[in-house]
């Protein structure tokens, strides 16, 4: 007797996914699921397979490398295809992939990193000083410190004045949190981002700055980049650049607060805190599915053949439980001290995997130092996960400690 497969969306799915990929890894690895608008892709779900695909140059990132079905349904980031927005490196190939990267890898660098640890120590002190201030113990680590601290610090980078951040909050969490049936409200933010990112950009132009924008803008004098792909290299690092530090810090504490023996070990022993990080991106990728790909000409992953120009997801949340590559994958194990996918593999590799690193761990640090007792509040067993096919993250997570 066949079995259906599990569905892939809705409230419980993503309260828990992991039942569903579990199901697949062992019985569809590579499974075909459909979208909006008549369009389909496979998603691709055991380590293996996944590592190979994320590794594979055939594997093209420009949505014009999809089948006309996919072009036509008019899915992918940010959802519309403009120019001015689309540019970026995670959606073009090589040569221009390497020589986008190479522009934008300046903010990155170890040595850059590690001056910014200092600017989030302070953020972070101060946001957990207003947790703090009214004495009720009570917070949501998600609303209070997950979404502020990597806001900051990703502005902090580009350049954008703190007059504008919070409607940038606004707009950031717009796409972050939103289905792909909410199309019109999809459209209205990258509308907004399009001007705006154009008005920072005729700034620059009129007056250079030393900040990550501004060097962009000295690139595209020097003939290195056009203004579109400036625009789409300052929105790929404003929104994904955050969001998924944002999702990184509130699974990774949402982790830890389902598991408080683990948290009393990080309280005591904070050479743990970094791997504690390296483990919640293996068990809850802030990437539910590594972004677009399209194979160059017809080939065969895990078994099953796929056509040229198919849209493939790969699941990075899957690969991370694969059995067949970690013992005991469920477990919460933060001296497992082995490798995962939760920032990519390949080419592609999340260019700011170390500054995203350094956040969570400056994050759980000040914590830990801050508020005593920490726990789950009271409901929190029906907490909201974003209803995106891409991101995996909270909406909130409440949380109670002992006021000093």
């Amino acid at each position: 007797m066949s079995v259906s497969p599990p569905q892939l969306h809705g409230p419980a799915f993503e309260a828990d996914p992991h039942p569903a990929y579990r199901w697949l890894r062992e019985h569809s690895p590579v499974h075909r699921v459909d979208l909006p608008g008549g369009a389909w892709a496979w998603i691709v779900t055991r380590y293996d397979d996944a590592k190979a695909v994320l590794a594979d140059p055939d594997m093209l990132k420009s949505p014009h490398a999809g089948n006309e079905v996919w072009r036509k349904a008019g899915l992918g980031l940010p959802y519309d295809h403009r120019p001015s927005l689309m540019l970026s490196m995670v959606n073009v190939d090589a040569p221009d992939h390497t020589r986008l990267r190479r522009a934008a890898g300046a903010a990155f660098t170890p040595r850059r990193v590690r001056t910014l640890v200092e600017r989030a120590g302070r953020v972070t002190a101060g946001l957990l000083d207003r947790i703090t201030a009214d004495g009720s113990g009570e917070a949501d680590l998600v609303r209070d410190l997950a979404y502020p601290l990597p806001i900051t610090i990703i502005c902090d980078i580009l350049g954008v004045p703190e007059a504008d951040r919070a409607e940038f909050h606004r707009r950031a969490a717009v796409i972050d949190s939103s289905s792909y049936e909410e199309l019109e409200a999809i459209a209205a933010t990258t509308d907004w981002f399009d001007s705006y990112l154009g008005s920072l950009v005729d700034v620059r132009l009129a007056a250079p700055s030393d900040d990550l924008l501004g060097d962009l803008v000295e690139a595209h004098r020097r003939g290195e980049m056009s203004r579109d792909e400036v625009t789409s290299a300052a929105f790929l690092l404003l929104v994904a650049g955050h969001e998924t530090t944002v999702a990184l810090i509130g699974n990774l504490f949402h982790l830890l607060l389902r598991h408080p023996d683990q948290l009393e070990r990080l309280r005591a022993d904070r050479s743990l805190v970094g791997p504690a990080v390296e483990e919640a991106l293996r068990m809850e990728s802030p990437l539910q599915n590594a972004t677009w790909r399209f194979p160059r000409r017809a080939t065969t992953v895990g078994g099953v053949e796929l056509a040229a120009g198919e849209p493939v997801l790969v699941s990075l949340l899957a690969a991370g439980r694969d059995p067949a590559r970690y013992e005991d994958p469920d477990a919460f194990v933060p001296e497992r001290n082995d490798s995962h996918l939760g920032f990519g593999h390949g080419a592609h590799f999340c260019i700011g995997a170390q500054l995203a690193r350094m956040e969570a761990q400056v994050a759980v640090n000040a914590v830990l130092d801050r508020l005593p007792g920490l726990r789950l509040a009271d409901g929190a067993e029906d907490l909201r996960w974003w209803p995106s096919m891409i991101m995996h993250g909270l909406f909130a997570l409440p949380v109670r400690f002992d006021p000093a």
